[in-house]
């Protein structure tokens, strides 16, 4: 499956179909399951990647009830309400990696929203040119990264798969 599956009104994509329908069931599947609600304006460049999801003050978090999408519109409701809500988009991309959905409305083209599950926070940890040391174990790669200065030492251990990926991502 594709890391981002994007659903197009209008589109031309012969793909358009078979991905709004894996949209439609990964929508009906958040059903119960507690999500984070993200509203932003869309900024002049209309690179939606320079928009900023970090936690702010209108941001929600509920369990939404009832997600499906009739037509091309989402409906939904929230935990403490019978009133369904719904917003019909343009285009609607998922991220099935990290499991968002942005939604593009019709009604409002300066807008995306992000919804998906609640999000693991993970902890940060900087190391500024550590000491390097490359081995291998079996089949498996392990990369260590010492700080003396902090006095932390990271062992990272990848499989033949994953040490592959990351020497496609260096440059």
């Amino acid at each position: 499956m594709p890391l981002t599956i994007v659903w197009q009104q209008g589109s031309t994509n012969p793909d358009n179909r078979n991905n709004f329908s894996a949209i439609k069931e990964w929508f009906a599947s958040l059903n119960s399951k507690e999500i984070t609600w993200r509203q932003r304006l869309i900024p002049p460049t209309a690179d939606v990647r320079e928009i900023d999801w970090e936690p702010q003050r209108f941001d929600e978090v509920f369990a939404i009830r009832n997600p499906e999408i009739r037509g091309i519109t989402l409906y939904w409701q929230k935990p403490d309400t019978q009133q369904e809500r719904s917003t019909t988009p343009h285009k609607l991309e998922l991220d099935s990696l990290r499991q968002y959905l942005y939604v593009y409305p019709q009604s409002q083209k300066e807008v995306a929203i992000r919804l998906g599950l609640q999000e693991v926070i993970y902890q940060t940890i900087e190391l500024t040119n550590p000491q390097l040391e490359y081995g291998k174990k079996g089949e498996n790669h392990v990369v260590t990264l010492r700080d003396a200065q902090q006095k932390l030492e990271v062992k990272v251990t990848l499989n033949p798969e994953n040490f592959k990926q990351l020497k496609q991502q260096l440059p």
